[in-house]
């Protein structure tokens, strides 16, 4: 259940999205003509852990997928109405933001370091690049909008800007968030971490990271996708990491100490802990009897879920959860490894048993939740390692910018 409604209900100040048609079918994410550039005066913020393999290989990958959505609900949560474009990247984040708000992400990104430190020893490395800089720089931010259900929508990236401002933000200090500090805690009312990791059903969760080298990425994502249709056949429902059949509330949830912590902004903690343990147990209630309870309608809840998971996303790099069988992973890499001896793309893969999840709930009355999945064991993190170091191979450090669209947004 969540903590409480986020307040961008109601807003009248202009959204991003605003007269952009949204696309359903994931497909249509690799057509240029479902993407509009973002404006020369908005910012791009990203944000990382800095030793996020060393903490996956620890067993503290659930605090590092936490941490990486607290960047994004932080953000929205102090830019309400704005309805903002965000990728979740498994061990960070990116928002795309407009001018008038950055010192307001600034603040509210230093909080969420602080957090990141003293709650979960975890070093959040942050930055805001302007995305004339990308363009100047021969990159672009184009962004398009997938409905994954009525009120419900993830952002898509394209154009090569994303994969700059990542380097620029690690090269050039004056990029990267100041180290200034801020005592106040975080606003991050809607996060929430309670349900289970998801056992595979089919084999194993394939974790998979692609980035085209090709200057027409998107043409090259298309492939790459048709592809890994024709490989699953029959199975790209099952091959969805969230299934009824896998998902399991079990109370008291494994992350309700991680959730207390990052969540309770001045609240003491034993007093925050004790709230969310009661909502917890009648969240398990609803769910063990199939019951509403208040806003949680546990069977309605659960079919929203697994139509609301970003289990596949481009934030220019194609990256996907799958639920596949073995013969299934072993002719994806396969294909992704003759892709990348003719030198058309960089890819990472990671196998693991289960699928993980991090929770943003804006509204459970009006049904509006999105949930972040990343393979568990270390998921996008150690598919990235795989990826980077064929960079180095390669001798370079991201694509070619994706084909632009016919129509700009200024």
């Amino acid at each position: 259940m969540a903590p409480r409604k986020r307040a961008s209900e109601g807003s009248s100040e202009p959204t991003f999205y605003a007269g952009i048609e949204p696309f359903t079918e994931f497909a249509e994410v690799a057509d240029p003509a479902r993407y509009v550039a973002a404006p020369d005066d908005w910012i791009v913020v990203l944000a990382d852990i800095k030793g996020s393999t060393a903490a996956a290989r620890a067993g503290r990958y659930k605090d590092v997928n936490l941490v990486g959505a607290a960047c994004i609900t932080a953000t929205l949560n102090v830019t309400p109405g704005l309805d903002l474009p965000y990728a979740f990247g498994g061990d960070g984040a990116t928002v795309l933001i407009p001018p008038r708000a950055r010192d307001r992400v600034a603040g509210a990104l230093r909080r969420t370091r602080r957090l990141a430190r003293d709650g979960f020893a975890l070093e959040l490395r942050a930055g805001l690049v302007p995305v004339d800089e990308l363009r100047r720089r021969g990159r672009r931010v184009l962004v398009a909008k997938y409905q994954l259900s009525p009120g419900n929508h993830l952002a898509m990236f394209a154009g090569g800007g994303l994969e700059l401002a990542e380097r620029l933000i690690k090269s050039d200090p004056d990029l990267a968030l100041d180290e200034r500090d801020d005592p106040e805690p975080p606003d991050l009312h809607g996060l929430s971490c309670r349900w289970e990791p998801y056992r595979s059903l089919r084999g194993h969760m394939l974790t998979l990271l692609v980035r085209p080298l090709e200057a027409d990425a998107l043409a090259l994502q298309r492939e790459v996708m048709r592809e890994l249709a024709t490989i699953l056949g029959d199975a790209p429902g099952s091959a969805s990491p969230i299934r009824a059949e896998n998902m399991r509330f079990v109370w008291p949830p494994r992350g309700l100490r991680a959730e207390a912590v990052a969540v309770r902004g001045g609240a003491p903690y034993p007093l925050y802990w004790l709230d969310i343990w009661a909502q917890s147990w009648l969240q398990a209630l609803a769910e063990r009897f199939d019951l509403r309870i208040g806003a949680y309608d546990a069977p309605a809840y659960r079919a929203e879920l697994q139509r609301n998971s970003d289990h596949r996303k481009v934030a220019d790099t194609l990256h996907m959860v799958l639920d596949c069988t073995a013969a299934e992973s072993a002719a994806i890499e396969a294909y992704l490894a003759a892709l990348h001896a003719h030198g058309r793309i960089v890819y990472g893969t990671h196998r693991a048993d289960r699928a993980m999840m991090t929770c943003l709930v804006f509204s459970l009355e009006a049904s509006r939740h999105v949930h972040f999945v990343d393979g568990a064991d270390g998921g996008y993190a150690l598919a990235a390692l795989q990826l980077k170091a064929q960079l180095q191979t390669l001798g370079t450090a991201a694509a070619a910018p994706a084909a632009e669209p016919s129509t700009e947004r200024r």
